[in-house]
This record gives structure tokens, C-alpha cells and sequence, in this order.
């Protein structure tokens, strides 16, 4: 099994954003790196200068790198985005379908957890059309993934740790926070560099946003199903970029998947770096998606 490093959601200073790559190169045990905007088009220039270096270093450790379009493309300077993308010569990874246009007759591209992959009729579409590696939706259970998994000849990911990406609006949470208009937001997403927690009424954890992205409040963590995985023919892991501690994150995967350690012990030297301070998998597993396997009942609500 294989370990995919997803686009990082959050908005980070480009110093920040360039030493997070080349480490995650020179150090990190995975195969695939998504890189790019996912989630809003103003930040990309702000660290989109960094591409070359960055590519050319992540190539040169043996790494596949591919770039991820936007989840919710609305603009007109944002499908030149998309176009554009096709013209660097990489493979694109497709989170809105609207990207599909802007890729030539006979392309081939990957698809992100952003894409609703419900069905085998989906799969089989998304095959058809080019697609060589389906990142499934992380909301769907282990049972349905078997069946996708093997639907088509195509590799099929999971999502495998981090922050889970809920939903993209058209307003910006951070915005509206700091009393601020969405096009004159100043960044301040960026204070929050893994997302900025949202309790409930009652103090209780209950959601994280990150500009106009919604994002769980809990950290999703696959290690406890990954014979469940494996046996259903998933081909990857996906990593999702944090802050802090990624690179061991990526290393205890790698020795989870490589039988050096098991799920009890990747759970507990991992939990320092996760975001939230808690895991769930119950999409996964359980009834709801907070639910935890490597614990009793729920994560958040029990």
C-alpha cells in the first residue's frame, strides 16, 4: 500500500510552505504528492513561485507530483487557473469536475476526495474518461469502498489522516469572523495554520474552518482499519498536510503499512500531532462519522 500526500487545505506563509515540501522530499517515506490550491484562489500567488524548486526537488527523491485543481471554481480567472494547470506538464488532480474541460482529448488525471464517487457507475465514467487514481469521498464506509475498489482496474485511495474537508461555501468563515468583506479578507486565514475550531453553544468541539472550507473538528485516523482496507483492494493512503509534525505522521504510517508497528502505537505517538487533539474513523466504521475505534463510544458527543 502506498502513502499519498493530499494538497495542504490551509493558507501558510510561503517560507513556511517551501521548507514544508523540500523536507517532506528529503525526508518523508511517501510516493505521491499532490500539490496546489485546493481551497481558495487568492492565496496561490502568494507561494505559487516556489512550484519549480519544489517540483524539481520532490521528482529528484523518486516522488510522483501531481497538481490539484480548485474545489470550487466560480471565476473567470479561475478556469485560466484550471487551464493552466494542464500546461505545466504534471498530472491534475481533478476536486471539482468543472476541471475536466480544460484537460486535452486522451489526458490522463487523478480525481480527489472533493469528487462524489458514490457509485460504480461514477467509477466506471471517471475511468473512461482518463482518470489513473480515484481518491474516494471520506465519508463513505469501508463496505462501500470494497465495492469500488474493485469496480475498475483504476488504484482507489482513502483518506487516511487529517482534518476531514466537509464542505466549500461561497462565503469565507474567516471573513466574517474578523468583521472583514471577503474580498478584502487581509489573509487572515492565516493565523490559523491547521484550521480554527468551532464549539458548540455548550463547549463542546463541533466543526474547524479554514476560509470558505468546512472541516471536522477531529483528526481522522485509518490505522485501525487498514486490514479492512487492505482487504478491500485500497491502494493508498492519503496524508493530509498539518503544521506541525507531519513528517513523523508520514514515518509511523509508513512502519504501520511496513509491520513495524501497529495501530495502538502509531494512535498514541501520532496523537500529539493531531489536529483537534482527537481522532475519529466512524465513517469508516461506525454510525456517526466522530466515532473512534481505537476508543470507547463516541469521540465528541458520548
Amino acid at each position: 500500500m502506498e502513502l499519498t500526500v493530499g494538497p495542504n487545505q490551509f493558507f501558510w506563509d510561503a517560507a513556511i510552505w517551501r521548507d514544508f515540501y523540500l523536507r517532506l522530499a528529503d525526508e518523508a517515506p511517501v510516493d505521491t504528492v499532490v500539490l496546489g490550491e485546493l481551497v481558495c484562489s487568492k492565496r496561490l500567488p502568494f507561494y505559487q513561485t516556489h512550484f519549480p524548486e519544489v517540483i524539481e526537488r520532490l521528482q529528484g527523491a523518486g516522488k510522483t507530483v501531481a497538481m490539484t485543481s480548485l474545489a470550487l471554481i466560480t471565476l473567470k480567472r479561475e478556469r485560466k487557473l484550471t487551464a493552466d494547470l494542464v500546461e505545466m506538464g504534471l498530472e491534475v488532480e481533478v476536486n471539482d469536475i468543472s476541471a475536466m474541460p480544460h484537460l486535452p482529448v486522451g489526458a490522463t488525471f487523478s480525481v480527489g476526495p472533493l469528487v462524489n464517487v458514490y457509485n460504480e457507475s461514477t467509477l466506471r465514467w471517471l475511468a473512461g474518461r482518463g482518470a489513473t487514481r480515484i481518491c474516494l469521498p471520506p465519508e463513505l464506509p469501508l463496505a462501500s469502498i470494497a465495492i469500488l475498489a474493485k469496480a475498475v482496474p483504476v488504484p482507489v485511495e482513502v483518506w487516511g489522516w487529517g482534518r476531514l474537508p466537509l464542505a466549500i461555501s461561497g462565503r469565507c468563515y474567516h471573513a466574517r469572523l474578523h468583521d472583514r468583506a471577503k474580498d478584502n479578507c487581509q489573509f487572515v486565514c492565516g493565523l490559523d495554520l491547521d484550521g480554527r475550531a468551532v464549539d458548540t453553544l455548550d463547549e463542546q468541539p463541533f466543526l474547524a474552518v479554514n476560509g470558505v472550507q468546512t472541516l471536522s473538528a477531529s483528526c481522522a485516523n485509518a490505522a485501525y482499519q487498514l486490514p479492512g482496507l487492505r482487504e478491500a483492494g485500497v491502494a493508498s493512503l492519503r496524508l493530509s498536510p498539518q503544521s506541525e509534525g507531519f513528517v513523523d505522521v508520514c514515518k509511523l504510517f509508513r512502519d504501520l503499512i511496513d509491520g513495524r508497528i501497529d495501530a495502538e502505537a502509531l494512535s498514541a505517538k501520532a496523537l500529539p500531532h493531531a489536529p483537534g487533539g482527537q481522532y475519529a474513523d466512524g465513517f469508516l466504521s461506525g454510525i456517526a462519522g466522530v466515532d473512534w475505534s481505537g476508543g470507547t463510544g463516541r469521540t465528541i458527543f458520548g
